[in-house]
């Protein structure tokens, strides 16, 4: 029987939706959650969490997105999606688009759990058996930065993300004490950043030719500029860190300026990563087409879920641009869930960003995902594998916090 009649031997009466609602929960850290049931009882979960924003997408949720659901049919996922996309008028940012992903999500877990199928294998199936992924090391200096990439050694990572502390910096992006995660949303208020771009680029080149005579050539290392980089900065960067054979350099610069791109790649052959804070294929259309990054990273929350992203992921494929979705823990385990499922699909994959969730929340969302041998494996439960207890969430209520901001030594505003 093929999947079609899997789902469809029940009548549009089963698929019928019949209630959504949105489950907001703090086991840690704030999470969204949207569940949409069926006249036939089956539920899917999709994740709309928009760090230091959750309260924005759980109010456009609760009065302008769920009232259209009920009655719906629930296996009708394009039309749902291009009704919610094309009706609103007011398209794209990032509320709209986390909204628009969560039902995206939810539906598409509903379709698997109809089907009996994991996610994976209505997308078309497997690509590859494990998804490689990449942890977080940080330290107060270059020696225990160097420390922290060895911890994510041993515990079996083949890629590592590095990050420094910068001399006379006392809190610079990336840094944390806690050992397998980075929050930064830590403050009801932004809490205030100090940035001092030659500082950062007087470091950044020392500590990547230290990780490679502590670690060697073979294992891939990854960095994380956020946005803080005027271009040629970025491109003067990016070709000091060349002779150490970065995976990637990401967000080197603002992605609002594309024609910054074009002066990196004069200048310099590291591979560029760029896009979680993306929300449609226009964000990055043109990046891709001009060939000026070498990853997609935006993420199924935030880029209006499956449907939307598996057309970026598509684009992309065309101009030999890999996928390296956003995978910090401002996404839920359900995005998570649904992103290994794509990952283990796509033909044009790159690498999956994986930050350790806390114990609560793992409890919170229990999943089938597992991590073994520096990758990560998508279960074979139907839909995509994450389910959420609603008790237990409910004791973690909402803790209003917001992310930082960052500004020069003089006082001015700069790129968080």
């Amino acid at each position: 029987m093929s999947i079609a009649q899997s789902v469809l031997q029940g009548s549009v009466r089963d698929r019928q939706i019949v209630a959504a609602r949105v489950i907001v929960t703090s086991p840690g850290r704030n999470f969204v959650t949207l569940k949409v049931e069926t006249r036939s009882g089956v539920f899917g979960l999709g994740d709309a969490t928009l760090n230091g924003r959750e309260l924005a997408v759980a109010a456009y949720l609760e009065h302008h997105v769920i009232p259209n659901l009920i009655g719906r049919d629930a296996g009708c996922i394009e039309d749902t999606w291009q009704f919610l996309y094309r009706g609103a008028y007011w398209r794209r940012g990032p509320v709209t688009m986390t909204a628009i992903a969560a039902v995206d999500v939810a539906l598409w877990d509903i379709l698997g759990k109809m089907a009996g199928l994991p996610l994976y294998r209505l997308l078309g199936g497997r690509s590859r058996e494990g998804v490689l992924v990449y942890g977080h090391a940080s330290g107060r200096d270059i020696e225990e930065a160097s420390a922290e990439v060895a911890r994510f050694v041993s515990m079996g990572y083949r890629a590592v993300r590095a990050q420094c502390g910068v001399p006379g910096l006392k809190k610079p992006y990336g840094v944390t004490r806690e050992k397998n995660a980075y929050e930064p949303a830590e403050s009801e208020l932004p809490a205030e950043t100090l940035w001092s771009s030659p500082a950062y680029l007087e470091l950044v080149p020392k500590l990547f030719d230290r990780l490679r005579a502590d670690h060697g050539r073979s294992l891939e290392l990854l960095h994380d500029v956020h946005h803080r980089l005027a271009p040629i900065e970025a491109a003067r960067l990016a070709r000091d860190l060349e002779p150490y054979r970065l995976f990637w350099l990401e967000d080197a610069t603002p992605a609002d300026n594309p024609a910054g791109f074009e002066l990196i790649r004069r200048h310099a052959v590291t591979p560029l990563a760029v896009g979680e804070v993306f929300n449609s294929i226009f964000d990055c259309k043109g990046l891709i087409e001009r060939q000026l990054i070498d990853f997609i990273r935006t993420s199924i929350v935030h880029a209006g879920g499956v449907t939307h992203v598996r057309r970026i992921a598509d684009l992309a494929g065309l101009y030999q641009v890999r996928t390296g979705f956003h995978g910090a823990t401002d996404l839920s385990p359900v995005t998570m869930g649904a992103a290994l499922h794509f990952d283990t699909w796509v033909a044009n994959f790159g690498i999956q960003e994986y930050m350790h969730h806390t114990e609560q929340t793992l409890e919170v969302f229990p999943h089938d995902y597992t991590f073994r041998d520096g990758r990560l494996y998508c279960g074979e439960s139907p839909g995509h594998g994450v389910d959420i207890d609603e008790q237990l969430a409910q004791r973690y209520p909402y803790s209003p916090r917001q992310l930082p901001i960052a500004r020069l030594e003089d006082g001015t505003m700069w790129d968080w």
